[in-house]
């Protein structure tokens, strides 16, 4: 059975891609600091801790060997919400170190099986925030440069029969939304609002666009960034 490996795999729009995974006839390896409480009957469980470099390189390098997925989703991540002048060096970071370095860590650890099946398919869940987002000058900086790196990673490995691809979810109603945005805050109403389908995003609409993205059959597809949004980032995204 082939393996998908899906950081930070206990969280709500993580969840719901390891769903879509087990019905496509992939077996699910999370890592995340906890372990899921609905954990599923053929899904491997690795305990990690993205904020530690060792332990998180520890961590990969058993889901690889045990495993050898040929898929990754890149999905852990934390906010530290503030203005400019709020924002302290530690949390810049802090966000980088999980929301990005991680990202390159779980690949690293994933090529050499892609390699040798000739086949690989990643997908890095981004954030429609790296189009700018106030208060959030080191979480859109960390998925901007996520973005960057799906579109570097998609040329260096195309040839190798590896695919590339970026989400960038939002707003979507998950707990990391709703403690950045309570649901009283005049701020979280105005999202709504400016949300064209004028609702929230739900994680099975993200783990719908990551299921196309991670499918055999999206092997022409590399480089790209599908905003799963409601339409928000209209007239936004770069041309």
């Amino acid at each position: 059975m082939s393996s998908i490996l899906i950081t930070g795999g206990a969280g709500a729009i993580a969840r719901a891609i390891v769903r879509r995974a087990a019905e496509a006839g992939w077996r699910p390896v999370t890592l995340d600091l906890r372990e899921p409480e609905d954990l599923l009957p053929n899904e491997a469980f690795v305990p990690c801790d993205f904020a530690d470099l060792d332990g998180a390189r520890a961590a990969l390098a058993e889901a690889v060997a045990r495993h050898a997925p040929t898929r990754l989703v890149n999905n852990v991540g934390i906010v530290r919400p503030a203005s400019l002048e709020e924002t302290r060096a530690e949390d810049l970071a802090a966000v980088m170190d999980v929301n990005l370095r991680s990202a390159i860590l779980a690949a690293q650890a994933v090529l050499p099986a892609m390699r040798d099946a000739g086949f690989g398919r990643i997908v890095n869940v981004a954030s429609r925030a790296a189009l700018g987002k106030e208060l959030r000058s080191a979480y859109a900086a960390s998925k901007a440069g996520l973005i960057g790196l799906t579109r570097t990673w998609a040329l260096e490995l195309a040839s190798q029969g590896i695919t590339v691809n970026a989400i960038g979810p939002g707003p979507i109603a998950t707990e990391l939304f709703r403690r950045a945005n309570p649901d009283n805050s005049p701020r979280t109403r105005a999202i709504i609002e400016g949300v064209p389908v004028k609702r929230l995003g739900t994680p099975a609409d993200v783990a719908h666009a990551a299921a196309f993205f991670l499918d055999d059959r999206a092997g022409f597809v590399t480089g790209q960034v599908v905003y799963v949004c409601g339409g928000l980032t209209v007239g936004l995204a770069p041309a």
